[in-house]
């Protein structure tokens, strides 16, 4: 039948039907909740803790209470901490590509938070540099991404999940070319807005 012309076979007189309830297009019954979501299989949701879902994008001052925040994966306990993709040099390169198509304008080229449109005077990124987003899993990245985080939207209607996974895997690529460098050889947030020669990538 054409679509949509009428059928004198139902009682309906469509000859277009309705899926069948429960039904789940091809391609979307995601059913690795790891790769999809970034969440632990077979957990359920921990209560989020105060100090990450509430605080500011950028730098984060030293904490002067006397309880001190969770760090690393102990911040986000549903979070996956591995990831549920092989990482290759194509899935890095592929997550380079995408980084800088939907994420360098804001977190810039070497993911210190100091993109095109925040020297434009747009709200300064999260700087991946910073330890609270080293020790943070690989999960909260896709979370992130997938779902925004302060004034992030989410992009999961522009980048499908594998890119997720790949840009991911490329900011890990980027924390550990600039980790050790002195202030001088990084462009440090507090004090500069010049990326490093060629990306600053080694």
């Amino acid at each position: 039948m054409k679509p949509f012309r009428s059928s004198p076979f139902f009682t309906d007189r469509l000859s277009t039907r309705a899926p069948i309830e429960g039904t789940v297009a091809r391609g979307f019954l995601k059913t690795d909740t790891e790769f999809f979501t970034g969440k632990k299989a077979g957990r359920t949701p921990a209560a989020a803790p105060a100090q990450p879902a509430l605080a500011p994008a950028g730098p984060q001052p030293t904490a002067t209470g006397t309880a001190a925040p969770l760090q690393g994966a102990a911040a986000y306990p549903d979070d996956v901490e591995l990831f549920p993709i092989s990482v290759t040099k194509d899935v890095v390169v592929r997550g380079k590509e995408r980084y800088e198509i939907f994420c360098s304008a804001c977190h810039g080229l070497t993911g210190n938070g100091d993109g095109m449109i925040v020297r434009r005077g747009f709200r300064r990124a999260a700087s991946f540099n910073d330890d609270r987003l080293r020790q943070a899993p690989v999960g909260h990245f896709f979370d992130a991404i997938s779902n925004g985080w302060g004034a992030m939207p989410s992009y999961a209607p522009q980048i499908p999940a594998q890119d997720r996974w790949a840009i991911i895997a490329y900011i890990r690529a980027l924390q550990l070319s600039q980790q050790g460098l002195t202030k001088e050889q990084a462009p440090a947030a507090a004090n500069s807005n010049t990326p490093l020669p060629s990306g600053g990538h080694k």
